[in-house]
């Protein structure tokens, strides 16, 4: 199996371990045959998206025990479906994304132009710590 890569043509980096994510929950928004969803836009949460994503009727922030799903909180990595992304930029509530971690299959439903737009940076996360 060929190596996955990312928007920007490089080899697929760790979305994130804690909370475990992905459609494989190994940490990485790789994709398969059975993952209709399209689960590989890598974002870290809001409060906005997740009272978005909610509200459309996909809670994300409920912890769900029986599935080992701890419920996600604003800052938690998570590899959503491209077109709930797309859907949450187009209503004005995209979480940033964090390129390096996000399949290149994401181009299928968002522009690159548009995942760079909202990129997630490193600097993100200090003006947070501050």
């Amino acid at each position: 199996m060929a190596e996955a890569t990312n928007v920007l043509g490089s080899p697929l980096q760790l979305c994130c371990n804690e909370p475990k994510t992905g459609f494989y929950r190994d940490g990485y928004c790789n994709t398969g045959g059975q993952d209709f969803g399209l689960h590989v836009v890598c974002a870290k949460m809001t409060a906005e998206f997740l009272d978005y994503t909610k509200a459309q009727g996909n809670d994300l922030s409920t912890p769900k025990p029986m599935f080992n799903f701890p419920g996600l909180k604003p800052g938690d990595g998570w590899c959503l479906c491209a077109s709930r992304w797309e859907e949450a930029r187009q209503a004005g509530v995209a979480p940033p994304v964090v390129l390096e971690s996000t399949h290149a299959r994401a181009l299928e439903v968002v522009s690159l132009d548009h995942l760079r737009q909202h990129a997630y940076t490193a600097s993100d996360q200090e003006s947070k710590s501050n």
